[in-house]
């Protein structure tokens, strides 16, 4: 009984987090239309459009990566980290921590922090075209899924399904939002980040028809 409700809990966490981080894609990449197009332009020159984007294409497509980086920095799935407990007495950032002390961390904070980002509240997923080297630098800011022994075991399956959902996405389709809106008012749950739903019309792009209608 234990173990299947321990699976419910990891299946419905995945899913709940992945479809939240789609969506605030989707809002980010319709309020900055620069960025969709960019993105567009480098999975048809990389992919083409005689098959959807597959799981091999992704590291030939650091853009998208790069996207999904900045939407987890803005709006992480759990913007309070699952808790810690400290086994020892111990100091973090000068403040004296008891033992048997629960922590939170605030990702949220860290993710938003100018001592930490350039223009912090502004989506640039440039930010994270990193050259080789500065991956690492980069881990150790961006902090959506935690950090060291008690990282989120899901972590390459969901950027991995996150990923594949958004390339087909903006591979298939034309979009329109429906009405413009507040992309801070468009949450109302920050332990999870929910959003409300997206209303948005998408169109089935001219070269894409008679693979979409095989599929």
């Amino acid at each position: 009984m234990a173990a299947n409700i321990g699976m419910q809990v990891i299946f419905v966490a995945g899913t709940e987090t992945s479809s939240s981080t789609i969506q605030w894609v989707m809002r980010l990449l319709l309020a900055h239309p620069e960025v969709l197009h960019k993105l567009r332009a480098d999975i048809d020159n990389k992919v083409g459009n005689k098959r959807l984007v597959r799981e091999s294409d992704l590291t030939k497509l650091p853009y998208l990566r790069c996207v999904v980086n900045e939407t987890m920095r803005l709006y992480p799935p759990v913007p309070l980290l699952l808790p810690h407990y400290s086994t020892e007495d111990c100091t973090v950032g000068g403040y004296d921590v008891p033992k048997h002390t629960m922590l939170l961390i605030n990702a949220w904070a860290v993710h938003r922090d100018p001592k930490v980002w350039d223009d912090p509240e502004k989506f640039k997923p440039e930010r994270f075209e990193a050259t080789e080297g500065e991956t690492e630098r980069f881990n150790y800011k961006l902090i959506p899924f935690g950090m060291g022994r008690r990282a989120c075991p899901g972590t390459d399956m969901g950027l991995r399904a996150v990923s594949l959902a958004l390339g087909a996405l903006v591979q298939c389709f034309d979009w329109q939002i429906e009405e413009e809106e507040s992309l801070e008012a468009s949450y109302h749950a920050r332990m999870s980040m929910q959003n409300k739903p997206l209303k948005a019309v998408c169109t089935p792009r001219k070269d894409l028809v008679e693979l979409l209608s095989q599929l």
